[in-house]
């Protein structure tokens, strides 16, 4: 509960950075690959996923695409950032009005 508010309050407070609890991390984390498979797609060290994975340490928006691009969209980065994530990547919500219309 108390992650919850401090995660909530992280998302009002700062944009560059992606704050949430990381269910859909962890979920491809436990059932399609380790921190260590992850780490080594993303060139970084394991022991940063895991704090990524655990929310310790915020994933920073930067690190969005590419953690889509290494997951093959499982883990996408309206799932990362679900507050701010059309804000950070206009041609996502752009996507978004054309299959509404279609």
């Amino acid at each position: 509960m108390v992650l919850a508010i401090k995660i909530a309050f992280a998302i009002d407070s700062i944009d560059s950075i992606c704050y949430r609890y990381v269910m859909n991390l962890e979920k491809y984390l436990s059932e399609v690959d380790s921190n260590a498979g992850l780490a080594e797609k993303l060139g970084v060290s394991p022991s940063l996923i895991s704090q990524w994975r655990n929310g310790v340490r915020p994933i920073p928006f930067e690190r969005c695409p590419q953690i889509e691009l290494a997951t093959n969209g499982i883990v996408t980065r309206r799932d990362l950032c679900p507050a701010n994530w059309r804000d950070l990547w206009p041609e996502l919500a752009e996507q978004d009005k054309e299959k509404q219309v279609a």
